[in-house]
């Protein structure tokens, strides 16, 4: 379809001018009609090309969009307002996002600090944690599709190669063929398997490396041949080309990378986690790599991938919630040894049927209390104190292969700490004590654990101890003491 013109009306809309003209669409400002009503936010209208010499799949990513955009919601995806159909002209209206792309960062002369990558990085997982959590997989992450609000909040745009698991896979059906743009599609992709929701991992894990070093990690592909060698070959470690990336750093970008999806994070809350907490990241040969991986390695991975047949996955939803970040609230004073125990029960049992589940181990400090003495290496030594309390609290769990992280975090409301906690970094179940943080408090409204349960954006179990360790210590006494009556045996 042609340029429309400024000024043009289109079923109630007014045309402005175009802001985007690429390949499969053109962009446009718009906005309602003189007499109209006024949405409250900019507007934008997406018009696909539709010319004798463009493809079919624009068309079916314009029906894939209109399906899906119509039920996203949140945050991290622009509003939807109408849509024309096809047998008159074809259109999407949405919220005008204002924001800069990650292009923006690419272009600039000097990359984004450690600081920034993480920050960015981690923006990005969110929103497409949010994507997930509604049944759909982007499948078409780049640099262009991510907006970053002045907030600091990512936006995801352009679905149109989508897939929402609880509605007809329209490209799968019609085009048969991997379809994403090359540099950054998955190699599950590449053979043909959409709806995993660590294909976006994928991608924003090359988008990270892009970010880091100023290079894409596996180039720029044209031919089926090239895409398929992401299905055994490992880029070069971003530290290679950036020496003074942190390991955590190259971590984190190179497990998203992992060419088998089931090695890289379970969920994009995951990688947000880590990118957020940088302290935490366990760094492996993976994060210490600068020289590559061996052929022999990339030619042992060749010979799988040959007969290498991937499996669809489940429902997103169902598939993050198998992997969900837990969080335990573990008090550090006026708490007896059987709270603690029976909140180390109840952990395990959350933990043990959920493999890949990450563990946040969370205690509270009153506010002001780590630079009490006014010694600046005070707060680090009282945070050390506690890390090490949690961790000890912690090792009898004994969790192969699940993450543990421990935290201590300062303020004067316990409660609200421990929900902020929570929202900021996509905690799924929280665990913590009936009647912790205070015991003389739980005969008041109110409390702690109820204020956390009241408002908390997620599950909560609250553990009430069953039998306290002070009642077995006189029980096994008294049960001696009429042993020793029974024997009858004299002095």
């Amino acid at each position: 379809m042609k340029l429309l013109e400024s000024g043009t009306e289109l079923d109630g809309f007014t045309i402005e001018e175009c802001i985007h003209s690429g390949g499969m669409a053109h962009i446009y400002h718009v906005r309602y009609s003189e007499g109209a009503r006024d949405p409250g936010f900019p507007l934008a209208m997406k018009v696909p090309r539709m010319t004798a010499g463009d493809g079919a799949e624009n068309i079916v990513s314009f029906e894939v969009e209109h399906q899906i955009m119509q039920v996203l919601t949140g945050s991290h995806v622009p509003r939807f307002v109408a849509a024309g159909d096809l047998g008159n002209v074809p259109y999407l209206v949405m919220e005008y996002v204002d924001g800069k792309t990650l292009d923006f960062w690419l272009e600039e002369a000097e990359r984004p600090g450690v600081k920034g990558l993480a920050f960015l990085g981690a923006a990005v997982a969110i929103a497409v944690h949010s994507l997930h959590q509604q049944n759909t997989c982007h499948l078409d992450l780049k640099p262009a599709n991510v907006i970053i609000r002045k907030d600091g909040s990512a936006v995801l745009l352009d679905f149109g190669l989508s897939c929402n698991a609880l509605y007809p896979d329209l490209l799968a059906e019609q085009l048969r063929k991997a379809v994403g743009s090359p540099a950054w599609i998955a190699p599950e992709q590449v053979v043909g398997v959409r709806g995993d929701p660590r294909s976006d991992i994928f991608a924003v894990g090359v988008m990270l490396y892009e970010l880091a070093t100023g290079e894409l990690p596996f180039g720029a592909p044209r031919t089926t041949g090239g895409l398929r060698q992401r299905l055994w070959m490992d880029p070069p470690p971003p530290r290679k080309l950036k020496p003074d990336l942190p390991e955590w750093m190259q971590e984190v970008i190179l497990r998203c990378l992992e060419p088998e999806a089931a090695k890289r994070y379970p969920s994009a809350a995951h990688l947000a986690f880590d990118l957020r907490h940088p302290e935490q990241v366990t760094v492996t040969d993976r994060g210490r790599e600068v020289q590559g991986t061996r052929f022999g390695v990339h030619f042992k991975r060749w010979l799988r991938a040959a007969g290498m047949h991937y499996q669809p996955s489940p429902l997103p939803s169902h598939q993050i919630d198998e992997v969900p970040i837990v969080m335990v609230a573990v008090p550090h004073k006026d708490v007896s040894d059987a709270t603690l125990y029976s909140l180390r029960q109840a952990v395990a049992r959350s933990m043990g049927t959920r493999p890949g589940a990450r563990l946040a181990c969370v205690t509270v400090i009153s506010g002001g209390q780590s630079g009490s003495s006014g010694d600046s290496g005070s707060e680090t030594s009282l945070q050390r104190k506690h890390i090490a309390a949690l961790r000890q609290w912690a090792q009898p769990l004994d969790l192969p292969g699940q993450q543990t992280s421990y935290h201590v975090l300062e303020s004067g409301d316990v409660a609200q700490a421990l929900v902020n906690y929570a929202v900021g970094n996509d905690v799924s179940v929280i665990v913590m004590g009936a009647a912790t943080h205070g015991l003389k408090m739980q005969r008041f409204l109110a409390t702690v654990p109820i204020k956390v349960a009241m408002e908390a954006p997620c599950t909560v179990i609250l553990v009430k101890q069953a039998l306290p360790f002070e009642l077995l210590t006189q029980q096994a006494a008294a049960l001696k003491s009429d042993q020793n009556e029974d024997l009858d045996v004299p002095f």
